[in-house]
């Protein structure tokens, strides 16, 4: 019988190396696949046997870890009212309380709210928001983005086009995507490092180009798959005097930030500040279904809506989805019910403490803790395939990219759990 299964993992295997695209994959040169069984709590379970502490949250939704029950119960008892129904002309009460609730936890200003299929397809609709604000007000001159560089907002065009041109992933398709506006990203990981000398590249671009540009767009404080960068909230801050100084909106892209990863239930909180536009993703659904949703001002739903075509010109087949919805109000509500914020300080302390010591190694460039985010940066790019296998035996799940080692947990992870991740990231140097 376990040969049988055996063989049955093996042809499985065979068949999505020759037949199935992974994210950034080749199917030429396939990098190892691992089959999964079973995924509980913070743990995967391979066909192969292995049981795997989950160091990523699934690309850092699965906030709440995995086959949660109340989470579990939402699909459930949404299922059996339905489980889908179009959102043209059409509305029902998942939805509506999932806008009430997100409005309600996200900053004052944001007032109006665009459900989307996923976090590329957020920022997707916080450009055109942005775009169409301007075209409303009869400005058609407004037509580019400023943007920082090692940033990552999406896969799909026009959140390629405001990714890092060249240390990015999308440099394959420049000659394809609007041209925008680019200035250093910040070097200063807190407020102790911060100096208005970071914001000179951003403010002399706006002081030329602000009648050009419609929105700033940034990952506010973390940014994510650019780089995993960290930088001071004074620097947001500043963004949002400066967005205000030369008529411009701020766009924030809270995909990967949002829901609590910072140590605050969004990044701009750090600051202080409201953007125009806010683009939530990932963790909404606690990981369970694809889902997101742009946030704007009252403001610029007003002036869109006012102006011809007198509508906002997008609307994907699910969005509003009833089981998104309904698994995205049960995954806020449970974080909110619980001692989230207690639990993140806990993490982020015992990060500090197991990874900051190797700040000394010989391979080590740097090494950054926020919230629930540690980040080993090497100074040369790792073997990602070897990595990965080395990490698989030591039983953990962890998916490094390019020079960086890095883990976004779940946020349930006990300290033993936790220890068995670091203690694997510092083994693989």
């Amino acid at each position: 019988m376990k040969d049988k299964a055996n063989h049955q993992l093996n042809d499985g295997l065979k068949y999505d190396r020759q037949h199935i695209w992974h994210p950034y994959s080749s199917l030429v040169n396939p990098l190892p696949c691992y089959s999964v069984e079973k995924a509980e709590g913070v743990y995967i379970t391979l066909e192969s046997g292995e049981k795997l502490v989950d160091g990523m949250a699934s690309w850092w939704c699965a906030i709440h870890g995995y086959n949660h029950p109340v989470l579990n119960q939402a699909i459930n008892d949404q299922l059996q009212q339905m489980s889908h129904v179009m959102f043209g002309g059409l509305t029902h009460q998942p939805a509506i309380q999932l806008a009430e609730q997100l409005i309600r936890i996200t900053p004052e200003s944001l007032q109006t709210v665009f459900f989307c299929d996923s976090g590329s397809v957020a920022v997707e609709v916080a450009i055109k928001m942005a775009m169409q604000y301007w075209q409303a007000k009869g400005d058609k001159t407004k037509t580019k983005l400023l943007t920082i560089k090692n940033g990552y907002h999406g896969d799909t065009f026009a959140a390629m086009s405001v990714c890092d041109p060249v240390n990015g992933m999308h440099h394959l398709f420049s000659s394809l995507l609007p041209k925008h506006f680019f200035v250093e990203s910040p070097n200063c990981q807190n407020n102790q490092q911060w100096c208005l000398q970071d914001m000179q590249a951003m403010t002399a671009t706006l002081e030329q180009h602000h009648h050009e540009i419609a929105a700033i767009i940034l990952e506010p404080i973390v940014q994510g798959a650019g780089g995993m960068r960290i930088y001071a909230p004074d620097y947001l801050a500043h963004a949002r005097k400066l967005c205000d100084q030369y008529d411009v909106l701020l766009i924030a892209d809270e995909i990967a930030t949002g829901f609590g990863r910072t140590g605050q239930l969004f990044a701009c909180e750090h600051a202080n500040i409201c953007p125009d536009i806010m683009c939530l993703g990932k963790a909404m659904t606690g990981g369970y279904l694809s889902m997101a949703a742009t946030l704007a001002t009252e403001k610029i739903g007003r002036i869109i809506s006012t102006a011809d075509p007198g509508v906002f010109m997008h609307g994907p087949t699910f969005m509003g989805n009833p089981l998104a919805c309904a698994v995205s109000l049960a995954s806020i509500q449970l974080l909110l019910d619980s001692s989230w914020q207690q639990n993140i300080i806990k993490l982020e302390q015992q990060m500090i403490e197991s990874l900051m010591p190797c700040q000394n190694h010989s391979k080590v460039k740097d090494v950054r803790v926020l919230g629930a985010i540690g980040v080993i940066e090497l100074n040369d790019d790792v073997d990602v395939a070897s990595l990965q296998q080395k990490f698989v035996k030591m039983g953990v799940w962890i998916r490094p990219f390019r020079n960086l080692i890095y883990i976004m947990p779940p946020y349930i992870i006990k300290p033993e759990q936790l220890k068995k991740l670091t203690d694997a990231m510092l083994a693989s140097l």
